[in-house]
């Protein structure tokens, strides 16, 4: 899969997202009519290292990472309990090689924060991941909702 496919079906699939590019990534938002300037984050790719995350090696030909949050207990029943926040600069500390491609895996940075990530998914693997994409969808609606 190439990272505009993703973003494509995503846009087909959902409601009320707003893609929005920056920084060398394609962040997409819950944002019924742009009633806010962004919206809840509901899943980022990237596809360049950035000055503070570069453990997952973006800089690598044809490499991109596709993140996103779950619940806490999805987190936890997937990984064990979330480990704690990193140093700025810093990577959490989970175990994964966070270059891996095509595998689940905590976030290196916002694992912390129920966030996972998943370098070049292949066809197969992202449509196994299609229930955890429905809840990360419906969290960033709820917090949307809550503002």
């Amino acid at each position: 899969m190439l990272p505009e496919d993703i973003v494509k079906s995503l846009m087909m699939k959902f409601e009320h997202l707003h893609a929005k590019k920056t920084w060398g990534e394609t962040s997409l938002f819950f944002n019924p009519e742009n009633k806010s300037p962004n919206g809840a984050y509901f899943l980022t790719l990237k596809e360049s290292d950035g000055e503070n995350d570069k453990a997952s090696g973006l800089n690598r030909a044809d490499i991109f990472r596709v993140s996103f949050g779950i619940s806490p207990t999805s987190f936890e029943n997937l990984f064990g309990p979330k480990p704690p926040r990193p140093a700025k600069g810093g990577v959490v500390e989970t175990g994964h090689d966070f270059t891996h491609t095509n595998h689940l895996m905590p976030h290196p940075i916002y694992a912390w924060m129920n966030w996972v990530q998943i370098l070049n998914p292949s066809t197969e693997t992202w449509e196994s991941m299609q229930e955890l994409i429905q809840e990360s969808y419906q969290l960033a609606k709820t917090r949307f909702e809550k503002r």
